[in-house]
């Protein structure tokens, strides 16, 4: 799975299922303040972020993340160690 592949997955749960308008969805744009979500919220992005590509989110790591584009290297990098592992 390559980058703009995981890019249009996030775009498209985060649409779907968070109600964020796709126009606010950009790569340098401010990760909590695109989303606005709360504590519940962050549990279903968590519970999305796992079903839709296999590997178990550590809740230590989405504090690291301030940008969208901070998300989508985090999963890419992610699914990476997941195929070498």
């Amino acid at each position: 799975m390559n980058k703009d592949q995981i890019i249009s997955i996030i775009n498209q749960f985060l649409v779907d299922d968070f109600e964020v308008d796709i126009d606010a969805i950009q790569p340098q744009a401010n990760l909590k303040d695109t989303l606005d979500l709360d504590s519940l919220d962050y549990v279903d992005l968590v519970v999305s972020i796992e079903s839709n590509f296999g590997f178990k989110v550590k809740p230590e790591d989405f504090q690291k993340m301030e940008t969208v584009d901070d998300f989508y290297t985090y999963v890419e990098q992610q699914m990476a160690d997941k195929i070498t592992a």
